[in-house]
């Protein structure tokens, strides 16, 4: 990923709180425009259009993401630490810019545009294979149960995580995430740990 300037970043900013706002109906670059002060035609010095500022939302976040997996990886922790650590990572990212949500789980914003539903399955499909790779290596070490394949586990875990924060989106953001989450956690500790 290209590096962003300090403008474009406040614009993927305000996307996002803009879409957590109003929905993705009324992310247009008019009302983009208007929320940041800025004439529609300096936006486009910025970026082509809409999707391409929709593509530097998800760019964004994998680049965080990432950042966030290869320091966890390379932690001295455990196999199954790690997996707590990238549990807590994520509902933290999720708690501290909950506008996110919005955006990372709309799947009505990423179905229509190729470009876009490419992103979103290249994210998901690095996901899975990092977290794949951890529990693998957890039983490997007899850290993890062997009895239930790497992938299984790992959609189990990508699945629960994307349920609870789409259920605190839905709430309104009516329960603590974080707690939430390291709750869940202890319950699939326990249930996948030997």
């Amino acid at each position: 990923m290209k590096q962003l300037s300090v403008r474009q970043q406040q614009i993927i900013k305000a996307a996002i709180e803009l879409i957590a706002e109003k929905g993705i109906q009324q992310f247009t670059i008019k009302n983009l425009a208007a929320k940041i002060s800025l004439a529609e035609g300096a936006l486009y010095r910025h970026f082509k259009g809409k999707m391409d500022i929709l593509l530097g939302v998800l760019e964004q976040f994998r680049s965080n993401k990432t950042l966030a997996l290869g320091h966890i990886q390379s932690s001295d922790q455990s196999q199954i630490e790690q997996l707590g650590m990238i549990f807590t990572e994520r509902f933290k990212q999720f708690a501290d810019n909950p506008a996110l949500t919005a955006v990372i789980f709309a799947e009505e914003i990423f179905q229509n545009d190729k470009r876009l539903a490419a992103e979103v399955y290249s994210i998901m499909e690095a996901s899975q294979a990092t977290i794949q790779g951890i529990i693998g290596k957890g039983q490997e070490n007899n850290l993890i149960r062997n009895d239930i394949s790497a992938i299984a586990i790992s959609t189990m875990l990508i699945g629960t995580l994307r349920f609870i924060v789409t259920r605190w989106h839905l709430s309104g953001f009516s329960f603590d995430l974080e707690q939430e989450g390291a709750i869940l956690w202890s319950g699939i500790r326990k249930m996948i740990e030997l």
